[in-house]
């Protein structure tokens, strides 16, 4: 997405902050931004699997539940100075019928959006001119067949984002909007039937294998160091899409 020259560090002298980075999307990009040269925050629930990445990739580190609203407000208040990006990973998507679903069910699966909204406007203000907020959505949603709820929010982070693309000029806000990856929560949701469906996309796939964290992470960094790019979303699927109903 943006030009380079060969070994170039694109994130030297930039912070990365990385809320959820204990593992999959958030952990990839992570390790990917420290590789590009950049300073990190990384905030996650489980301190004891903080503390490791925060050793292994030189990054101060923040345990809290992202769902803490009155935490989070803390930690974009403690910041020392204004940060260069916010990658918001987290938690995957939940998906339940229409005749699952009740009044609790209806709100934990939208407060992913309540959570974006939130991060935005503390990111106004804690976020560089020149920096960016990159949104991890998602693709399965628009299928109508995984539920009502699932695919509301799938619909919602695009829209979201380029009204705060508006909102938060100049700071750049983008989405990224992954099918299947294949990551630990993967792996939780799908248990047993993760390498059924791990062949299952190798054969029918265009691009013939499995989408990884890391692929996520590498286009994850271009959207940080693309300035022109800004109330876009990013489908990173394999082509998922074209071959499924």
């Amino acid at each position: 997405m943006s030009g380079r020259s060969p070994g170039e560090q694109r994130l030297i002298g930039q912070t990365v902050v990385v809320l959820g980075g204990s593992s999959g999307i958030g952990l990839a990009t992570a390790r990917r931004a420290r590789q590009e040269g950049a300073d990190l925050i990384v905030t996650a629930r489980e301190p004891d699997r903080l503390s490791r990445i925060g050793r292994e990739l030189d990054a101060s580190v923040s345990a809290f539940d992202l769902s803490d609203a009155d935490r989070l407000i803390s930690f974009f208040a403690d910041l020392p100075e204004p940060v260069d990006h916010v990658l918001m990973s987290g938690a995957g998507p939940h998906y339940m019928s229409f005749a699952e679903l009740d009044i609790g069910k209806i709100r934990h699966g939208v407060e992913r959006i309540v959570l974006s909204v939130h991060v935005g406007r503390l990111a106004k203000d804690a976020v560089q001119p020149t920096g960016s907020l990159t949104l991890i959505g998602g693709t399965t949603g628009r299928r109508p067949s995984v539920g009502p709820l699932i695919s509301a929010v799938t619909a919602a982070v695009p829209a979201l984002a380029r009204s705060l693309a508006l909102e938060l000029a100049p700071i750049r806000v983008n989405v990224i909007a992954p099918g299947f990856v294949d990551t630990p929560l993967s792996a939780a949701i799908l248990g047993a039937e993760l390498d059924t469906r791990r062949e299952q996309l190798r054969a029918t796939l265009p691009i013939r294998r499995v989408v990884t964290a890391p692929d996520v992470a590498a286009l994850a960094v271009d959207l940080m160091t693309n300035s022109a790019v800004t109330g876009a979303t990013f489908d990173i699927d394999g082509g998922q899409q074209l071959v499924e109903g």
